[in-house]
């Protein structure tokens, strides 16, 4: 078979997969769950000798050290993929939930149920940890998935599938469950997201570039965040050493990730006292400021900010500072520059606070805390399949609820419609 034919007919069983799980019970999925973790523990050997050679692989290509840790699998990080897998055995299945229930002046009983979303494809990079928490959240919510991993831990992927299926199958796994795309042919992506009715819904996990493609080629719904351009307002009414620990926690625990504090601005009427305390802070981090005029002008050694400052994901240690009049200058900014990822006020006011949570339109907003809470373990929900800043259906950390849609069942007792 050629490309064509061979995504055709993966997209085909997994969409006859999708329709046996839809049949198994919780208690029979959470059976699944935990024999699919005992597989990965008992080929630990297996993953990890398959990693080495992608490992090896990726050191002859050339992968920065960046991309050659994301991609190794230590013993601690096998592990964490195994509890991640138990830890789903004890979360509520949202699969037949009751979202709601009402009844007709005729006698019909109306219900709204949560049901899968059918088959859901994840195209995503160098993590092979992805290829478990995917896997494993797709199935806990009863979807088929078809998995399309990086090609430098192609290896990786295969091991921790073929873990996944001997362990689950053991348990009453349906076959094609989970699928592992095995080329590394860019045209695979391609024919992945323009499976019409076979493919429900596709979420892609990487950079922008990699977004980007997936959206301008997908005929099936894709959700999506581009970037995480997230921003911090401290408020006049802002506790210094409060707005400076958030900061400071937002920006340099982990730069490099989309919930990363890359703007900050400030109030005029405390900027002259809280900047120099701010940079100092950030100096001693080693976090290059690059500042407004109104910035630099209470600090100087600030680098010059540009126009495209506002809108960039450094994913660095480097923090755009600006100083703004109000509260509604820093809002509209926020709303405008931002990617409507994450985004903070420090304010004692509570109207100030009210004011940004209800008007800063992003998939999560803070008074009083940092951004980097923007994860779906960290809300109490579990893993997580992503973090979209989209508006339908999914917004936020996706956990389990977000991988089911609805469906309304209705009861009747002979009624017609006249």
């Amino acid at each position: 078979m050629n490309l064509h034919e061979t995504m055709i007919a993966m997209g085909d069983q997994a969409l006859a997969a999708s329709r046996q799980l839809a049949t198994l019970s919780s208690r029979r999925k959470n059976l699944v769950l935990e024999a699919m973790a005992e597989s990965l523990e008992f080929n630990r050997d297996r993953i990890k000798e398959a990693n080495a050679r992608d490992m090896a692989a990726g050191r002859e290509a050339g992968l920065t050290d960046a991309m050659l840790d994301r991609l190794l699998l230590t013993d601690k990080r096998i592990e964490t993929m195994i509890n991640g897998v138990r830890a789903l055995v004890g979360l509520k299945d949202p699969v037949g939930q009751r979202i709601s229930r009402w009844i007709r002046p005729n006698g019909l009983v109306i219900q709204k149920i949560r049901v899968p979303i059918g088959v859901i494809g994840i195209i995503y990079e160098a993590r092979p940890n992805v290829t478990v928490d995917a896997a494993a959240l797709c199935f806990k919510t009863s979807n088929a998935v078809i998995l399309r991993g990086g090609k430098e831990a192609l290896d990786s992927n295969k091991a921790l599938v073929d873990a996944l299926q001997a362990g689950g199958a053991r348990k009453g796994l349906p076959p094609n469950s989970i699928q592992l795309i095995g080329t590394t042919d860019r045209d695979a992506v391609r024919e992945l997201v323009q499976l019409q009715g076979r493919v429900d819904l596709v979420i892609p996990r990487g950079g922008e570039q990699l977004i980007r493609a997936v959206a301008e080629q997908a005929r099936v719904p894709v959700i999506k965040h581009y970037k995480g351009v997230c921003y911090a307002y401290v408020d006049e009414s802002a506790d210094p050493a409060m707005a400076l620990a958030i900061v400071e926690n937002a920006k340099c625990s982990r730069p490099g990730v989309c919930n990363a504090l890359e703007k900050v601005l400030v109030h005029e009427k405390i900027a002259p006292e809280f900047l120099p305390r701010l940079a100092a802070r950030m100096a001693e981090r080693r976090v290059e400021l690059r500042g407004d005029v109104a910035a630099r002008a209470v600090v100087p050694s600030m680098t010059p900010a540009t126009d495209a400052d506002w809108d960039a994901e450094y994913l660095d240690l480097i923090l755009a500072v600006g100083v703004v009049p109000s509260l509604a200058a820093g809002i509209d900014h926020v709303n405008h520059h931002g990617s409507h990822h994450s985004d903070a006020i420090v304010a004692e006011n509570e109207k100030a606070q009210e004011a940004f949570l209800e008007q800063v339109d992003s998939a999560c907003v803070y008074a009083n805390a940092s951004t980097r809470f923007t994860d779906g373990g960290e809300f109490g929900m579990g893993a997580e399949i992503g973090i979209s800043t989209d508006k339908l259906h999914a917004r936020g950390p996706m956990g389990l609820e977000e991988l089911t849609t609805y469906k309304y069942v209705i009861q009747g007792n002979g009624q017609i419609r006249t």
